[in-house]
């Protein structure tokens, strides 16, 4: 499941060592994560979005000059259960935001047993 750092407050721990839980939904904007973040954060989201039972999701990474999307691809085109994955449509975020498709697990189950 992605985490987060935050910053506890007064507990005397230092700032950024909490986890914070994110509710996993089919929709990530990565906008809230530091750029550093991001291809651990893709890494464990995806994991927990398909362990969740989505087929499909959307990764919001903006717009820019493409650093973020281009990271978020990396970390796409190297894990084994993405199927495909394509930039959104118009009314969906358009270069701004990415659609990963999962491949079926039963799909996966026979690419591995060759």
């Amino acid at each position: 499941m992605p985490r987060r750092e935050e910053p506890t407050g007064e507990s005397g721990e230092n700032p950024g060592t909490a986890p914070l839980e994110l509710e996993i939904r089919d929709i990530l904007d990565l906008h809230t994560f530091a750029p550093k973040e991001v291809p651990a954060v893709v890494e464990a989201y995806l994991q927990a979005a398909r362990e969740k039972g989505f087929t499909t999701v959307r990764l919001i990474h903006g717009k820019g000059i493409g650093v973020q999307r281009e990271r978020v691809h990396a970390v796409l085109r190297r894990t084994p259960f993405v199927e495909q994955f394509q930039m959104a449509p118009a009314e969906a975020g358009s270069w701004g935001a990415t659609i990963v498709w999962f491949r079926r697990q039963a799909e996966e189950f026979e690419t591995e047993r060759g």
